[in-house]
């Protein structure tokens, strides 16, 4: 038999593959991408591709990054193309140290004078906001400022705060160093001249005895949070609405993702049902890693032992997981940072303690996470550490120090020897002066040395420690690290120990990825990423660094989907349902005041639109705001209690 001839061999081959081409279906064309962005000064973080000229997102990752021309023909009609406009694209921020699910709850009860420049104003808003809290609400001013920020330079005197506030109770927390309370905020917490002081805290007194309505941490706050505790709190679907509002406003300023801390009087699981909520149901807009914080003092262990028998460490998902232990671990390690008081030497059970912990977390394999921030502190928890690693590795743990300002290069070495990372935030920034003021100019040059930890390859990054101690403005930490000036304008790290604005930015974005055990998955824009961005409302890169404390974003995506817009992209913003209860401060002030927003005091467009909307009764649901408010304690029946937190007609 003849061998077959090339033509046959080749019809042969046509056959077969047209055979195959029958049976087997066409390979399907890649998806198209769900969004794209370009025209833009896009910056990546990745050293192998920069400066992109365009982005695009599928199934909420990163799935191109490289040229326009190539990218934008893969448009398809669902895509959404967006102009960049030559504005500056970055990651989204990340917070290593963020109280965001206590802020959250508490956001809408708040009257913020974060990034108020004067006294002057910050009074007209109390004022203002006095004139619309029913009773028994409090009006409460929590945090997230210092004196410094004034063109005054100085707070405000009882006799200021009582003068505009005669009957409705006034808290204004300053730091943790103290907080103010008018009359009527003495009387509804019970403060007389029987009231004896707590542990660590003073009840300022008269001649008489008689509380003069200024409290001291010395240094404890305790004081200043159980006082705070005995304030109304809101119901469970104003909290939703609360938290969503905070959330909303980190969005506004560049913020995609958050390490939570814990906090005093956050309960786990209890206080943790709102942000649940909110992640089953989709509305979470920022990412959350939370670590759980102890509330019993003598009784810590108890509560780790419980926990890591009821709860996995990372459960959960992209939005909402559980990121291990602290920042609490026990309170006999808690040195609190009231520079403007001596430092507070601890107790000899806090290693017997801590180690008692650290155990069950190494045992559980549960990462950790330390407050500490004087060296003395840091350098015996390293004892404990050190001892219980030579049985127990704790290498792979991914355990921080958090805070860490007067840390020595000597105990820097033994973190980067164990595995460590430390978590620095910009609460120099706010208490800068202070620290000036009892430790000298000197000290204060590398408090924290962030610029050395880098150089000795430190694991570290960067973040708030807001509401209370600090703001929530992460751009204010950028200023810091760029600047070393406070928010006062004292410049109080030199340009020595500054960073440039590159590295500034990774300790927001991708360094904070090893504090919650996700490097890879975000922080960076790469293809395969979790797409999470920020376009700036000004180049963080040029504008000069006063300024950097003052950049919003104008386009905040996390996971593909836009979760924030203004200026040309006001129109992508998801809807938000006004912040509840009807006298919420955020209503008519928002949260962070930033220099060039509208003059504070003056209503926004939505508060315009609804003013009045509640000033006389409800025709839906029949409640009477003006007899609820004047009633002593409205919760005794529904159509008042509702009528006293604000118009239920907004609950949706």
């Amino acid at each position: 038999m003849s061998a077959p001839g090339r033509r046959t061999v080749t019809g042969g081959l046509a056959a077969l593959a047209l055979s195959n081409a029958i049976r087997k279906p066409a390979m399907a064309q890649p998806a198209a991408p769900e969004l794209i962005l370009h025209n833009g000064r896009i910056t990546t973080l990745d050293r192998g591709e920069p400066s992109p000229q365009a982005v695009a997102v599928t199934a909420g990752r990163f799935s191109v990054v490289g040229e326009a021309r190539e990218i934008l023909p893969t448009a398809g009609p669902g895509t959404r193309v967006i102009d960049l406009r030559g504005r500056r694209l970055i990651p989204g921020l990340i917070d290593n140290h963020l109280h965001v699910i206590r802020g959250g709850l508490n956001f809408n009860m708040e009257l913020r004078w974060d990034g108020v420049r004067s006294l002057a104003t910050a009074m007209e808003m109390l004022k203002a906001q006095v004139a619309i809290t029913p009773p028994p609400q409090w009006v409460r001013v929590v945090g997230g400022f210092t004196e410094h920020q004034f063109a005054e330079k100085r707070l405000p005197t009882l006799d200021e705060i009582n003068a505009v506030a005669p009957d409705t109770p006034v808290f204004l927390l300053h730091l943790y160093d103290r907080a103010l309370l008018n009359a009527a905020a003495l009387r509804v917490a019970g403060y007389t001249k029987d009231t004896p002081n707590p542990p660590g805290g003073e009840i300022q007194r008269g001649p008489d005895g008689t509380p003069t309505g200024l409290l001291l941490a010395k240094p404890n706050a305790t004081v200043l949070y159980a006082t705070l505790a005995k304030g109304p709190t809101l119901p469970f679907d104003y909290q939703l609405n609360s938290t969503r509002h905070f959330l909303r406003d980190l969005n506004r300023l560049g913020v995609t993702g958050a390490i939570d801390a814990g906090g005093g009087y956050q309960n786990y699981p209890d206080d943790y049902k709102v942000v649940q909520k909110l992640a089953e149901d989709g509305e979470l807009t920022v990412r959350i890693a939370y670590n759980l914080f102890t509330q019993k003092p003598k009784a810590e262990k108890e509560d780790f032992l419980r926990w890591t028998q009821t709860a996995r460490y990372q459960q959960g998902d992209d939005y909402f997981r559980l990121n291990g232990a602290g920042e609490m671990l026990v309170f006999s390690a808690a040195d609190f940072e009231d520079f403007r008081v001596e430092r507070p030497e601890m107790p000899p059970e806090m290693e017997p303690e801590l180690e008692a912990v650290v155990r069950i977390l190494v045992q559980n394999r549960w990462p950790w996470r330390l407050h500490a921030t004087y060296d003395q502190t840091i350098s015996r928890a390293l004892d404990v550490f050190e001892k219980v690693n030579a049985e127990m590795p704790i290498g792979d743990l991914h355990w921080i120090f958090d805070h860490a300002e007067t840390v020595s290069e000597r105990s820097l070495e033994r973190i980067a020897r164990l595995g460590g990372g430390v978590a620095v935030q910009h609460r120099m920034a706010y208490q800068g002066e202070y620290f000036v003021e009892r430790y000298g100019a000197r000290a204060a040059e590398a408090t924290p040395p962030v610029a050395r930890m880098l150089e000795m390859g430190v694991k570290v990054s960067a973040g708030t420690d807001a509401t209370r101690v600090a703001s929530y403005n992460p751009w204010v930490a950028l200023s810091w690290l760029v600047t070393g000036r406070t928010v006062g304008g004292l410049r109080i790290t030199p340009e020595r120990n500054t960073l440039d604005r590159d590295t500034a930015l990774r300790m927001l974005t991708e360094n904070v990825t090893w504090f919650s055990n996700e490097e890879g998955k975000k922080g960076r824009i790469v293809v395969g990423q979790l797409a999470d961005l920020a376009v700036l409302d000004r180049d963080y890169f040029e504008v000069p660094g006063d300024e950097i404390g003052d950049i919003t974003s104008l386009l905040t995506v996390v996971g593909g989907k836009v979760v924030h817009g203004a200026g040309d992209y006001a129109s992508l913003a998801p809807p938000l349902p006004p912040a509840m209860p009807d006298w919420s401060p955020v209503r008519r002030f928002g949260g962070y005041q930033n220099r060039r927003a509208e003059k504070p005091g003056a209503a926004g467009a939505f508060a315009r639109a609804v003013a009045g909307c509640c000033d006389a009764a409800c025709g839906l649901h029949g409640h009477d705001h003006a007899r609820a408010w004047a009633a002593n304690v409205p919760a005794g029946n529904d159509q008042g209690f509702w009528g006293a937190l604000g118009c239920s007609c907004w609950a949706f």
